[in-house]
This record gives C-alpha cells, structure tokens and sequence, in this order.
C-alpha cells in the first residue's frame, strides 16, 4: 500500500511540476528529475524504489521509442542520413573513446574494459529525454528530425560497445574482432525481426474493431517485441523503430476512424504519466546510489562532473566539425542553387551540439552492471553509476534548460515546412472530395460541394490574417457551446444529444487549436474561452 501511495503521490507531483514548467517555458523532464534528486537527498523518509534495469527499459522506454518512431518519417530520415549516421556512429564512437581515455587518467587502476563501459553507458543521448524535450520547442524541422534519428538509433553502436566491454570486464573470450560482424548481425537481426513482427500484428489489427482490446493489444505487442528483441540478444530499440514505421505506413488503412482516434488519445496520456514517473525515479535513483558508496557521493563529484565535460565537448567538437566539413563539400562538390547555407549553419551546428541530454537509459545501463569480474571492485563500479547519474543530471539542467533560451537567443525557429505539407495536403484532399462528386446530380451532392468548397475558401482566408481568423473561429466555437449547454438547462435536448453535438464541437475545437498552434498563435488568442 505504501508503494502505492509513493506512485499516486509521484504522479500528482508530476502532473503539478509539468504545469509549472509549462508557465515558466522550463521543459518539464527537468524539472522531474530535479524534484526526484531533492526528494532523495532530503530529510524527508521517502520508501526506496530500486529501479530493476531491465524492467525501466522494458517498461519506460519500450512504449516511449515507439511512440516517438510512430510519428517519425522515413523521407525525412533519407533525406538526412549523413548527419544521422554520423551523429549515431562516429559521434559516440569518439565520446566512449574521450570519456575512457579521461576515466583512465583520472583513476590509472580501473581497467580498459570498464572505462570503455563507462564510455559506452554515458554516450547515447537518450530518445525519451529528447522527445520530452523538444516537444515543448519550435525549432527547424531538419534539426528536429536528426536529433529524434540520433535518439532512435543510437543504441545500436553504443549498446553493441558496452556489451562488448562488459563481457571483457567479466572475462568471457569476446575480442573487439567480433566488433564488425557482431554489429552487422545484431542491425540486420533487429531490422528482420521488427519487420516480421510488424507484418504478424498487421494479420491481426484488421480484426479488432473495439477499441479497449485493441489498445491492450497495441501494448502487450510493443512489450512483446522488446522482449523477444532482449530474448534473441538483438538491438530492442531497433526492432521496435522499425517495427513502429512499418505499423505506421500500414495500419491506417486497416483500423476504424474511433479506434484510431482513442489509440492517439490513450497512448499521449500513457506516455506521458510514463515519461513523468520515469524522470522522477531517475532523481530518487541518488537514494540509492549515495547508500552504496562509503562515505557518500561527495568524493566521486569530481570524477562524475570530468565524465560530464568530456560528453558535452566531445558532442559539441563533433557538430561544428562535421558542419564545416558539410560546408566544404558542398562548396566545391555542389552547385549554387542546390546549397543549403541555413542548414549548414554553425547556429544548426550548436543547436544540435547543446541537445545531448541523456536520461533513462544510461542510468538503466548503469545499474545493469555485473558484480563481477572486473565489477566486483566496487569503487569501479560506483564510479560508473555515479558518472552516469552526473551526465544525466547534469546534462538534463545544464542543456535542457537552456537550450529554448539558445534558440531563442540564435533566430532558430520553426522554418514552416509542416505548416506548408499540411496545407498542400489539406487542399489537395478538399479538392479530391470535391473531383469525387463530378456528374452527381442529387442534391445532396450539391450541398456536400458547397461544403468542401466553404473549406477551400476557409483555408485561402485564414491565410490572410490568420490571428483574425483563428480568434473569430474558437469565438464561434464558443458561442456553440454557450448555446448547448442553455439548451441542456432548459432540457430541450436530453445528454445523448447534447454529449454527441460536444463531441463534434470537441474535434472542431482541436482542429482549430491544432491549426493555431501550427500558425504559432498565442495560447490566449481563443475567444476568451480555453
């Protein structure tokens, strides 16, 4: 029961701390983890919740990477491959190289193999710490989709890395000459088995027409694929990235108008409440992590904030490298109309370089350590746990709170793209509606062309003064309202006409929102109504 209370009371506390981070323009994951480290550290007799590794990854991060890669498109993961790749590969390649090499001079008696570790631990930035924290931001598309890329697909290298290193830590005959073809086999593995298990859910989604079976279903599947990804010893991130964009191109066709509308409706709020207990728990982790270490933290603070500065520079030299390597090539490999000097910009280059928050899972990695081998020193492998919790928490508040401020400060905004695609969309599938009515003479068909055509008009005006019009559509919207509900107290209609008419205002509602958003109206633009 106790535990139970510690969850309501985490839960509440974090629904509390995000709505405060949303009035002071702080991303929340912040603010969480804070509150987590000052829950740990306090007084106060908080019950002990020991995260076990793998479940945090199974259950935390599982439904979270599949969300994110749900929404994630292929086209605009081709079209920035290069960065990409270079950001999953050679960026945490020459992070776990930095961040050994400074272990090993820092503490001359830790072994090669769980410097390495630690190197390969605290390299990959987090997905669910940058799909937390970039959702609250505007900035360009591009560099929103490298970094949801890199957060991923990371795993692959560095979790291949630290298996590696751990299992030569512990003395199993594994060499880095099985590097290559260890890797090419675990991608290959994960990308056959995400598809085949996409392909295997698909037989099934067409067949569920409720939508409580089938937002079960969705979940135990996405548990079910991580857990024979980790069973099969593939990457599990990988199985469920590709598995969630074959879903994705698929699965619309094949489930119903309100199952899909409620699966989005579920699967935010179970995302969120993950996402806020997970970063919660990351803090109270120094609960446990300051119990294990004689004496406390204290004297491996400076061990943990070198690991920190090391992640950080390493991230940041590669960004502006690469980026001037980019901008040579295509000076002198490119012609003039197909450069793209914005996107090269040294401004990108420190933006992506300041987004390496790392989060979950490097601290899972962390506690996932052996006891032995290598291991069973156990100043070595607090030193690990408590790097890993400096690098998450350092780089959570150093970057994360201040990477709006930095693109502020840079002119970095949304470049409209989305806004434009979602538009070209809109009208081509108004008009679409409209060419499918050609040579029909009721005169249903009639009022159904005046209705598609009052949409095309509604889209050419809110073009012109779209502050104007997204104000004078959310005060209709809540003159309609005002109107229902009089007519509810009145009791001319009963509550199955008047839920049905708000459900419909509802969507129309949202529809609005979301456009005014896309827009970049201000939040209190809505006809004084919210």
């Amino acid at each position: 029961m106790a535990l139970f209370e510690l969850l309501i009371a985490l839960l509440l506390g974090g629904a509390v701390l995000t709505a405060l981070a949303h009035r002071i323009g702080a991303p929340y994951p912040v603010l969480l983890a804070l509150a987590g480290t000052a829950l740990a550290i306090s007084p106060v007799n908080v019950p002990g919740i020991r995260l076990d590794p793998d479940l945090a990854l199974t259950l935390f991060v599982a439904p979270v990477i599949l969300d994110a890669a749900f929404d994630t498109s292929p086209r605009d993961l081709r079209e920035n491959w290069v960065p990409v790749t270079g950001l999953v590969l050679i960026a945490v390649a020459l992070t776990i190289a930095a961040v050994s090499v400074v272990a090993r001079a820092l503490v001359p008696e830790m072994p090669w193999s769980v410097a390495v570790a630690l190197g390969a631990v605290v390299s990959p930035p987090d997905p669910v710490s940058a799909t937390a924290i970039l959702g609250r931001l505007s900035p360009p598309r591009r560099l929103v989709v490298i970094l949801e890329g890199e957060g991923l697909l990371n795993d692959v290298s560095a979790l291949l890395i630290y298996r590696l290193a751990v299992a030569a830590a512990v003395g199993t005959a594994l060499t880095a000459g099985h590097a290559v073809p260890l890797f090419l086999l675990n991608s290959l593995g994960s990308v056959a088995l995400g598809w085949a298990l996409a392909r295997l859910y698909l037989l099934l989604a067409g067949r569920i027409t409720d939508l409580a079976i089938s937002v079960v279903t969705q979940f135990v599947a996405t548990f079910a694929v991580w857990i024979i990804a980790e069973k099969l010893q593939v990457s599990t991130v990988l199985t469920i990235v590709v598995y969630a964009l074959v879903l994705a191109r698929r699965i619309t066709s094949l489930q119903k108008a309100e199952v899909r509308r409620g699966s989005l409706a579920v699967w935010e709020v179970a995302v969120y409440v993950l996402n806020a207990l997970a970063f919660i728990l990351v803090g109270l982790q120094l609960q446990d992590i300051g119990d294990a270490i004689p004496g406390g933290v204290t004297r491996y603070i400076g061990f943990g904030l070198a690991v920190l500065a090391t992640v950080i520079a390493v991230r940041l030299a590669w960004t502006f490298t690469y980026n001037a390597i980019a901008r040579m090539v295509e000076r002198f490999a490119l012609p003039p109309e197909r450069r793209t000097p914005t996107a090269r910009s040294y401004k990108s280059a420190l933006v992506v370089g300041w987004c390496g928050m790392r989060g979950l899972l490097t601290l899972a990695t962390a506690l996932a350590l052996p006891f032995d081998g290598a291991f069973a020193n156990a100043e070595h492998r607090d030193l690990v746990i408590v790097a890993a919790f400096s690098v998450v928490l350092g780089t959570l508040v150093i970057q994360g709170l201040t990477l709006g401020p930095l693109l502020a400060r840079l002119g970095l905004g949304d470049d409209g793209r989305g806004t434009l695609e979602r538009d070209v969309a809109r009208q081509e599938t108004t008009r679409a509606a409209i060419a499918s009515l050609d040579g029909v003479d009721e005169p249903e068909a009639a009022m159904l062309r005046k209705e598609y055509s009052v949409v095309l008009q509604d889209e050419a005006l809110r073009h012109l003064r779209p502050k104007v019009f997204g104000r004078l559509r959310m005060a209709a919207i809540a003159a309609e309202r005002d109107t229902l509900m009089r007519l509810r107290r009145e009791r001319a209609i009963g509550e199955d006409a008047y839920r049905d008419v708000e459900e419909e205002l509802d969507w129309a509602e949202g529809n609005a929102r979301r456009r005014g958003r896309a827009l970049r109206l201000p939040d209190g633009d809505d006809g004084g109504r919210r």
